[in-house]
């Protein structure tokens, strides 16, 4: 399928385009050190393609400040809530300065684990089953609706922050527990036992899949940022009609949220061989762990034009939700 209008390419040749940009990394939220990660390798590539960038860290410097420095654009590098969740593009919306990647809904959406799979399965794209948890009780009610295994994690954060796989009943009630603890509701979701992999979208275009094979029970925190051993396949399959389902999957679940830019979407794969959207990250990381710069190098887009091309996103129009796919497009 094709990308909204909204969501193609808009192309910069010079550098002096895009005038004085900051680049806002690290931030308070429980993804601070990967954001700083970020970050930084955004801005020291940015730099060496002659753009006029500054870092911001909004944790060391409050947004009160940012509304006077007289930035033209911010390429966003938070991750997690505060970043990535619409509060921080909500603001830079109010303060008219444009930004990467998607808008405030969108990006609500997106952190909104529950919200955005209640959207996927109304457009037909197909994501595991799953169960809302409010309070500790509701753990009872996800282990007769999913039964074992199943994953719990927060409704509202990323990076696998506070998610658990769950084998047997007697180990349910702690990860519920852990799940609720990063305040808001939780989410208890079928388990898919198979293949993990993840595809990037660009500018309105699916990258390469990547298939991801990790020791730990899942691709968790420390499988994506701290491992050496997780192994990493670009393309992840060689089989061109799944590829191609991947593909489509993935930029339909990015049109469904209304997402634009760049972002990834993450799946599983079971027996069946069909992939289920898990959910997408509207700021993905960058670091030497990332997946989005691996799918693009495998396309011959090197970091710091993939850097380039994500700053061009701040100049291209922010679609809205649900345009451009229907539930039959998927």
């Amino acid at each position: 399928m094709t990308a909204p209008l909204a969501d193609r390419r808009v192309a910069i040749a010079d550098a002096s385009d895009f005038g004085r940009v900051a680049v806002m990394y690290g931030g308070d939220s429980n993804e601070r050190d990967v954001s700083l990660a970020t970050g930084k390798a955004v801005l020291e590539a940015l730099l060496s393609r002659g753009i006029d960038a500054e870092g911001w860290d909004p944790a060391e410097r409050n947004l009160i400040e940012f509304a006077g420095a007289e930035f033209d654009r911010v390429w966003i590098a938070l991750h997690g809530p505060g970043g990535e969740d619409g509060a921080l593009q909500g603001t830079l919306e109010w303060l008219k300065t444009p930004y990467t990647g998607s808008g405030v809904m969108a990006s609500a959406l997106a952190m909104d684990k529950i919200r955005s799979k209640r959207l996927f399965a109304a457009a037909g794209i197909d994501t595991p089953r799953f169960v809302t948890l409010n309070k500790p009780g509701d753990a009872n009610i996800a282990a007769e609706e999913l039964g074992f295994p199943m994953v719990v994690k927060p409704s509202g954060q990323g990076s696998s922050v506070g998610i658990g796989m769950v084998f047997e009943a007697a180990d349910l009630a702690e990860a519920v527990e852990l799940a609720l603890s990063f305040g808001g509701p939780a989410i208890a979701e079928a388990c898919v036992i198979g293949t993990e992999s993840t595809v990037a979208v660009l500018q309105g275009q699916a990258l390469s899949s990547i298939r991801i094979e990790t020791p730990h029970a899942f691709y968790d925190y420390r499988a994506k940022y701290e491992s050496e051993k997780t192994e990493y396949f670009c393309p992840g399959t060689a089989d061109a009609e799944l590829e191609q389902r991947f593909h489509d999957a993935a930029v339909a679940a990015f049109a469904v949220l209304g997402c634009s830019g760049w972002g990834r979407v993450d799946f599983m794969t079971g027996g069946d061989g069909h992939p289920q959207v898990i959910e997408i990250n509207t700021v993905p990381g960058m670091t030497s762990h990332s997946l989005v710069p691996m799918a693009a190098q495998e396309a011959g887009i090197e970091f710091a034009e993939l850097c380039w091309r994500v700053l061009e996103t701040s100049i291209a129009e922010k679609p809205e939700v649900g345009m451009g796919v229907a539930a039959n497009d998927a």
